[in-house]
């Protein structure tokens, strides 16, 4: 295959990996703002998570099921930071894919997409990011 200038050959040229980590990068921002987003609404609700142990009691046939609790959380405020650090990521992400896009600053858009690389539910999509923006690096000019 031919190369486009860039001085690589392959199935991908070298000036659409950047692009390519952009996009990615922006999509997981914008899916880790709305986690974030429905997690401080879920914490907003208040409620508690109680991991419980059920034992059957059984007193001349008569049954009925008790629980012990073994671990109570009011998770409200545990919601609460979870969700607002998700958001803080995304809006990294999403800036940082912003960069990428327009070649604008190196480090700037691989932060954001090893902000979207974290463990959430878009990790795959921040792994795909990492790869392609360092990938590009080339293409951010001269300040590579």
């Amino acid at each position: 295959m031919a190369s486009k200038g860039s001085g690589r050959s392959g199935l991908i040229s070298a000036d659409v990996l950047p692009n390519a980590g952009g996009i990615l990068s922006i999509l997981a921002g914008v899916f880790e703002v709305v986690l974030g987003g429905v997690m401080l609404h879920a914490a907003s609700l208040g409620e508690s998570f109680a991991l419980r142990f059920p034992i059957v009691v059984n007193e001349r046939n008569l049954q009925w099921t008790t629980y012990i609790d073994i671990f109570v959380i009011n998770s409200a405020w545990l919601i609460i930071v979870v969700g607002v650090l998700l958001i803080v990521l995304g809006i990294v992400s999403i800036a940082g894919g912003i960069s990428a896009i327009r070649r604008k600053s190196f480090g700037l858009s691989l932060a954001g997409a090893i902000c979207c690389a974290l463990p959430s539910p878009s990790s795959i999509f921040g792994i795909l990011a990492v790869i392609f923006v360092s990938l590009g690096k080339r293409e951010f000019g001269a300040e590579s």
